[in-house]
């Protein structure tokens, strides 16, 4: 499984800890494709999906830098 390069990553941020969240990478709509993520990364991905809200800010598309 090899991960391709995206110039996006959607970004999922803490609502308690600056600095703290997830990111992953996305096309230019949001749009991840789950089967380029690692097994951690995709259980990571459902995870901050299921806390927007909870503990993290609604996804934001961001440039990768």
């Amino acid at each position: 499984m090899a991960e391709s390069f995206s110039p996006f990553r959607l970004c999922f941020r803490s609502l308690f800890e600056p600095g703290r969240g997830y990111a992953f990478p996305c096309d230019c709509n949001g749009l991840v494709v789950l089967d380029d993520l690692s097994e951690r990364a995709r259980n990571n991905y459902f995870y901050a999906r299921a806390m927007v809200g909870r503990e993290l800010t609604v996804p934001a598309i961001e440039p990768d830098a």
